[in-house]
């Protein structure tokens, strides 16, 4: 299957605005580094059997792995502002795959935990630039079928990495590590060498220009719009983090097994890759707001039903529709940031809108658990359905009328794409 993911992603995007040929680069770099992905799917097992600390000790490693990817995200971004996409990028993948490499060697607690989180730190750094290049490079009418394409090959990347981790895994867990290492080591000069600077020049658009008080107005309404959408992103990423942390304690309490979990979220990643590049071209064709909204009321929904659900085929349909929300929201939210932002500050922003899902990653286990303690299964799936009705409204007024709103602010990504659109004709 993933021999024939960049001709299949290339036929697929056939029928909208042509993509350069760097962001192909960057997309098949993004899909053979996920393929190698596999300290995050066996770091607990490996605190625990290969290391032979306890389970609570391995829920701190993992936190602080967590941690280190909210501070990353801001970290990289803010560097692949500053110091430019490239170097950041290098500078971030290189460091993970070092971090990864001594992950295998490194003796005591202590720099087991911190090692962990600088894995965590240098990993997640590289997001927010991909995002951030991704977003300079392709023109705004065909961001929502690119980053649905990333997000596509993140998606395979991950289901295959995790099958192919556990089979390396019984071989030991230090060739493992090595691997990932040498795969994230070999992207990153890939990418570093393939794919040009695309950072704007700050010069052209810089934040201290006087502009007139009407623009001035714009842009400050765009900017706090930005960080209501972070806020409502934050709750999503509460939502999304209840998959893996409350779906399969609620799944146990009903009798079912580990296997039977296994079983029904893969249907999560099978979905995901069967359907997310024909819903590319329908979400081509609208909005925003409308995509955001009925995704974020599916997820809601679908994670709402959980309540309910008693057996592994009324479960395996609560994936199903959580994962079309999924389908609709991904790839939509992360052009909706490109969109929303200055053009010469993609990088900041994008590392802000990851870290509303890295801080949803530290937050949602330790609240899914107490709420499954004290309120139990149906009241906190209850309030899950709640938050996603609330998600949705949040979006809609946060983006309705987008479209609409056309007029250039000094440095703003309106502005950069109608350079863009200028240099294609």
């Amino acid at each position: 299957m993933t021999a024939n993911a960049p001709s299949a992603a290339r036929e697929a995007g056939a029928a909208g605005p042509v993509l350069p040929r760097a962001f192909w680069w960057l997309w098949t770099a993004t899909l053979v580094n996920r393929l190698g992905g596999f300290v995050v799917v066996f770091l607990s097992l490996y605190v625990t059997l290969d290391r032979g600390y306890s389970a609570s000790f391995a829920g701190l490693v993992t936190t602080l792995y967590g941690v280190g990817g909210a501070v990353g995200s801001v970290v990289g971004g803010l560097l692949a502002d500053r110091l430019g996409r490239r170097t950041t990028l290098l500078g971030a993948q290189l460091l993970s795959a070092v971090g990864t490499g001594a992950l295998a060697f490194t003796q005591g607690p202590g720099a087991l935990a911190v090692t962990a989180c600088l894995v965590g730190l240098a990993g997640n750094a590289s997001r927010p630039v991909v995002q951030a290049v991704v977003a300079d490079m392709v023109p705004a009418k065909a961001r929502v079928r690119a980053f649905s394409l990333v997000y596509w090959a993140v998606n395979i990347g991950v289901a295959v990495s995790a099958a192919l981790a556990g089979v390396l895994a019984r071989r030991g867990y230090t060739p493992l590590f090595l691997g990932e290492a040498a795969v994230t080591a070999v992207c990153a000069l890939t990418v570093f060498l393939a794919v040009p600077e695309t950072r704007p020049d700050p010069a052209r658009h810089t934040d201290d220009a006087a502009p007139d008080t009407e623009a001035a107005a714009v842009k400050l309404s765009r900017q706090r719009r930005f960080m209501a959408f972070v806020a409502v992103t934050f709750l999503v990423g509460l939502l999304m983090q209840e998959v893996s942390t409350a779906l399969p304690l609620t799944m146990t309490r009903e009798g079912l097994s580990a296997r039977d979990y296994g079983l029904v979220i893969s249907l999560n990643g099978l979905l995901v890759v069967a359907l997310q590049l024909p819903a590319t071209r329908v979400l081509g064709r609208f909005g925003p707001a409308g995509p955001l909204a009925l995704g974020t009321l599916l997820l809601g929904g679908g994670l709402g039903m959980t309540a309910v659900a008693g057996s592994l085929g009324t479960y395996a349909l609560t994936v199903v529709v959580w994962t079309a929300g999924e389908i609709l929201l991904a790839p939509t939210a992360m052009a909706a940031v490109a969109d929303l932002v200055p053009g010469h500050a993609h990088g900041r922003y994008q590392g802000m809108y990851s870290f509303a899902w890295s801080s949803a990653a530290c937050v949602a286990p330790v609240a899914s658990g107490y709420a499954l303690d004290t309120v139990g299964p149906a009241s906190l799936w209850g309030v899950s359905a709640a938050l996603g009705a609330l998600a949705a409204a949040g979006y809609f007024l946060i983006l309705r009328g987008r479209r609409d709103d056309r007029r250039p602010v000094a440095g703003t990504t309106d502005e950069h794409d109608e350079h863009d659109e200028h240099d294609d004709r």
